[in-house]
């Protein structure tokens, strides 16, 4: 089936990188340069850099793609950026633009270490099966392969560079039915959204689709309240600016009425974690023809492991190289274009008209971001 502009729809299951199309044209680099995302990138000391392929320009791609499916037009470098901008964030090296993510040699190669929270902190020493205190120097010892099955048991975002080869996608549920409540084409302001995300690429994908008319609701569980409210209130706003707040538990009557009626579904919880609360993706969008958007670490067959936007964007292979090693591309860039690449799917998916599964890790996203440059 096409959908707007010269995008095609076909079968059971596809890869979102295939539904991208070009924006125009621009001299290389021009694009990382204007929107600020070479001064997030290389040493604090050095130069800022250019990326090491055109992913600026693929991030545009991202959001002519939007447009095309009928979604607002945005700037997508712009976008990648916009977390730094507010911040006043900026380049570290081998030290994440947030601060929080390090990459460190090890006996065989690079490792990305990701501590963000305090309990992360508190599983290094069941990590490396010491002390932690000089954890740096441990790792230089052990192979990065050992060190990321370690962390994954744990539950730390912890992955080498370039591991994840996976790809976006968006395939009809488990079983598949072609009951179709939503519409093919429906107009977007007929919409409703049901936000179950938090921190930035969920929101972000939420943002856009509540930019093409739809209604978006969030929802916050009391006991796990989204943790981007800690950062910057200016980022939150403009994420979920418009949207409607509901306060309530995963597991209750409540969150369930408001999934049962949604046209699209949006989750960032890590694969397990919702069927758990008793909310089972691929019987929900069966029964009801709605498209429920995945957005995890590693894609939903890619095991119940824990990922943030620096890690996976390593992970996916976008780092840019130097002679001391490589070095952190941007702002947790794989935010940012998870966001995008759901987007796209969610909209595809309405023009094609439910049930479906949209599945997008943050790693398979910077992998598909660097697969196609």
């Amino acid at each position: 089936m096409k959908a707007r502009g010269d995008l095609v729809v076909a079968g059971d299951l596809v890869l979102l990188g295939d539904l991208v199309v070009a924006a125009a044209p621009r001299p290389p680099g021009e694009r990382w340069r204007a929107a600020g995302l070479a001064e997030l990138t290389g040493f604090p000391e050095g130069p800022a850099l250019d990326a090491p392929a055109p992913l600026a320009d693929r991030l545009a791609d991202l959001a002519a793609t939007i447009a095309a499916l009928g979604g607002p037009v945005v700037d997508g470098p712009g976008l990648a950026a916009e977390r730094a901008t507010i911040e006043g964030l900026t380049r570290g090296g081998q030290t994440s633009c947030g601060g929080a993510c390090r990459l460190v040699p090890t006996a065989d190669g690079w490792l990305a270490v990701n501590l963000p929270r305090p309990s992360d902190v508190e599983l290094v020493p069941a990590w490396l099966e010491d002390d932690g205190a000089e954890w740096e120097k441990i790792v230089a010892d052990r192979t990065a392969a050992d060190l990321v099955d370690r962390a994954t048991l744990l539950g730390l975002p912890v992955a080498a560079p370039g591991e994840c080869t996976g790809r976006p996608t968006m395939r009809r549920p488990h079983p598949s039915m072609r009951k179709k409540t939503t519409a093919a084409g429906a107009e977007l302001r007929s919409i409703r959204v049901v936000d179950l995300t938090a921190m930035w690429a969920g929101p972000l994908c939420a943002r856009l689709l509540g930019m093409s008319g739809a209604e978006v609701v969030k929802v916050e569980d009391p006991r796990r309240p989204d943790a981007a409210r800690g950062g910057s209130p200016e980022l939150f706003r403009r994420l979920h600016e418009g949207h409607t707040f509901v306060e309530a538990r995963l597991d209750s009557a409540e969150v369930r009425e408001l999934v049962l009626g949604a046209d699209v579904v949006l989750e960032s919880a890590r694969p397990r974690a919702l069927p758990q609360a008793g909310l089972d993706r691929e019987a929900i969008a069966a029964e009801t023809g709605c498209v429920w958007v995945a957005i995890t670490g590693y894609g939903l067959d890619g095991g119940n492991r824990s990922a943030f936007g620096d890690d996976a964007a390593v992970a996916g292979g976008l780092v840019a190289g130097t002679d001391d090693g490589p070095v952190f591309c941007a702002d947790a860039l794989a935010d940012p274009t998870a966001g995008l690449f759901a987007a796209v799917g969610a909209l595809a998916a309405l023009q094609e008209g439910g049930p479906w599964i949209v599945d997008v890790g943050l790693a398979t996203a910077a992998a598909e971001l660097a697969r196609a440059t």
